[in-house]
């Protein structure tokens, strides 16, 4: 489609309009004093492309923060417990001190 020029003050008054037509494909050439200082064009959006999601434990650039088997090297004992007292104090064990 044709470029259309518009003033600065038609743009502002006529903004809503003005982004319509240029989603439609029309550039708008938006002009200050007669001096070309903006181009309104429409965007290339990919509607068919779905947002992806990161996998568990990796950061925005993709990098992995863990292995996938990263408790196989950690004793079961670990995660059990022996009825031994909590070495980071009764109030994160479930239990109030008294």
């Amino acid at each position: 489609m044709a470029s259309t020029q518009v003033n600065l003050y038609e743009a502002k008054t006529q903004l809503s309009s003005l982004v319509d037509r240029a989603a439609k494909g029309e550039v708008i050439v938006i002009a200050k004093s007669g001096k070309p200082m903006a181009k309104l064009s429409p965007m290339q959006v990919s509607e068919n492309s779905p947002k992806t999601f990161r996998k568990f434990g990796q950061n925005v650039l993709g990098i992995t923060i863990h292995s996938d088997d990263w408790e196989k090297d950690i004793p079961l004992e670990y995660f059990q417990d022996e009825g031994k007292e909590n070495p980071f104090g009764a109030e994160l064990a479930g239990t109030v001190a008294k």
